[in-house]
């Protein structure tokens, strides 16, 4: 089973999602800024990627600024909250295929994944 955390208006998760298809796979798509990860999903996202939290984060969006997120001192559940609650936060796409999970950033990166 293949699924992807989609942005449709993010032209990498579009790419990535093309990428997908064109290898015959019918992934379960998630918009994830209509329907927002809780922690508990993220935390399971975070151990198939094998990262800590603070690299999910988008460090360029306004919320990661405006929230104090380059705190280094922030601990992995503020950050898994600012996450659950600012979707917009999360790094993307997230493609989770089977047990694993890659963040698709470049797209190609799938190529050699799958």
């Amino acid at each position: 089973m293949t699924t992807i955390y989609h942005n449709p208006r993010c032209s990498k998760s579009r790419e990535a999602l093309a990428l997908l298809q064109a290898q015959g796979l019918k992934p379960t798509v998630i918009e994830y800024l209509k329907t927002p990860p809780d922690v508990a999903e993220l935390q399971g996202l975070l151990a198939l990627l094998g990262l800590p939290a603070r690299e999910l984060l988008r460090s360029g969006e306004d919320e990661y600024q405006r929230l104090g997120l380059a705190d280094p001192s922030l601990d992995e559940p503020a950050l898994l909250a600012a996450m659950a609650a600012h979707p917009i936060l999360l790094q993307r796409p997230i493609v989770v295929h089977g047990r694993r999970a890659l963040i698709a950033r470049p797209p190609e990166l799938l190529l050699g994944w799958l």
